[in-house]
């Protein structure tokens, strides 16, 4: 049985006009010309007219740093392209605008029978920024990142080419993880999760350190679909990378407490708390964040199994606060996440020695596995990942991150793109090995260079 939602008015997309953008982050914004899209004609017909500064696609605007902005050049915002096209309840596929989110898609998807394979740690993400980031989430240990469960996606090229990309088609590869720096997504055909209701069934427990903390991932993340350990970068010593780990499953109807049929599939949406404009200076300094990180470790539970949750506290928590960004204050923030293969523990412990020794403060920092990875720029690597969030205004904050940089590509890891707004060009390559093979797929589909960001500028991508 297939079923097709209402598709949104067509019309011609809004006038070009001067914006100044930002990553969620919120720093080192630059102005560019926006145009909004309301169809595939129109997305053409923009991409056409960009000018010497080029063009880039932006979906919700929730990259951390500067992936979706083109300073100078055409950006065009594609949330407007945000048709649900068919789902296929029979094949378990879906096939959507690019703009469509992973929240409307839940909305729609849930109450169904259906989930989305792969989901990062907001909703607020389009379908095209998920395969341009080739997004991970706690479950990439099992059913790898977005792009693995995408059956097809239609891109427009550069030169205004709209081709079907299947996995194995090299632009397709070049396309996933590859910053949007191909062309732009208009539509894709995903693989979508059964489930029978909206909650989770979720166990918790305390690792006492860092080595804890892995040797317990490493001998039962297996037995589940989603495992994620907050951990606390400013503990030192015996309890260094103490953690709490979260792992579970999607939940039978049974297990639901709003019982079978239509609320057990409720996901109900809107934001609970808005965020203050404005936040008090040294907020989340060194002693307060402490302060969190004791309370939370202290209040979680030694040992909790079986434990039922809705799904949107256990995939989105932040998503229920309107602006969360704010609250790092006028500076911004920084989110750094990190890979570094198995077999380098040393350089993910040593990491960790550097920012609980230097009291950098960060109240949100998890630590995940990886399964293996396609993709020529995608993130993921099979090993341990840790990110964290820290104040941009954090003083010592940049040697502290080149040095780690340095670290994690010595070990042979990588920083992840779509949350970096610092990296340093030099180590782009021994990160990301296979880049001269990614910048030969590029040179041939976009000789001109028409595809830009500050992202690619900044680090000399193309």
């Amino acid at each position: 049985m297939s079923t097709s939602s209402a598709e949104l008015e067509t019309g011609a997309a809004d006038e070009a006009h001067e914006r100044l953008l930002t990553g969620w982050g919120r720093t080192a914004p630059s102005r560019a010309e926006v145009v909004e899209p309301r169809t595939a004609d129109d997305v053409a017909e923009a991409l056409a007219g960009a000018g010497p500064r080029g063009a880039l696609a932006r979906g919700l605007g929730r990259s951390y740093g500067d992936a979706a902005q083109n300073a100078g050049g055409r950006v065009l915002a594609m949330s407007l392209l945000a048709a649900v096209r068919e789902i296929d309840e029979e094949a378990g596929e879906a096939t959507v605008d690019a703009g469509v989110s992973i929240e409307q898609l839940v909305q729609l998807l849930v109450p169904m029978g259906f989930f989305v394979p792969v989901t990062p740690g907001t909703w607020h993400v389009t379908v095209g920024g998920a395969i341009a980031a080739d997004v991970h989430g706690k479950n990439h240990h099992r059913d790898g990142s977005f792009c693995d469960h995408v059956v097809w996606f239609e891109l427009l090229t550069p030169a205004g080419e709209r081709v079907r990309l299947a996995r194995g088609d090299e632009l397709f590869d070049a396309t996933a993880g590859g910053m949007g720096l191909t062309g732009i997504v208009l539509s894709a055909r995903l693989r979508l999760l059964r489930v029978e209701s909206a909650y989770m069934t979720v166990d918790r427990e305390r690792a006492g350190d860092l080595d804890d903390a892995m040797a317990r991932m490493s001998a039962r993340d297996d037995e589940y679909r989603y495992s994620v350990a907050w951990i606390d970068c400013l503990a030192r010593g015996r309890s260094l990378g103490r953690s709490v780990l979260i792992r579970g499953d999607h939940a039978g109807a049974d297990l639901a407490p709003a019982g079978r049929g239509n609320g057990a599939l409720a996901v109900p949406g809107g934001t609970k708390l808005a965020a203050p404009p404005w936040t008090p200076p040294g907020l989340l300094r060194r002693s307060t964040v402490r302060i969190f990180n004791e309370a939370y470790y202290r209040s979680a539970p030694v040992s909790e199994i079986g434990r039922i949750e809705h799904m949107r506290p256990f995939f989105w928590p932040l998503d229920s606060v309107r602006n969360w960004n704010r609250i790092y204050g006028p500076s911004g923030f920084l989110q750094y996440q990190l890979v570094v293969p198995f077999g380098r523990e040393d350089a993910l412990r040593e990491s960790l020695e550097r920012l609980s020794g230097s009291g950098c403060p960060s109240f949100l920092a998890v630590l995940k596995r990886f399964g293996a990875q396609q993709g020529l720029l995608s993130f993921p690597v099979e090993g341990w990942t840790l990110a964290l969030d820290v104040p941009a205004a954090v003083p010592g904050l940049g040697p502290l991150l080149d040095g780690l940089d340095e670290l994690v590509a010595e070990a042979g890891g990588r920083v992840y793109l779509a949350k970096d707004s610092r990296l340093r060009p030099d180590l782009l390559e021994a990160m990301y090995p296979r880049l001269p093979e990614w910048r030969a797929i590029v040179e041939r589909a976009d000789p001109r260079g028409v595809m830009r960001s500050d992202l690619s500028r900044r680090l000399g991508l193309r």
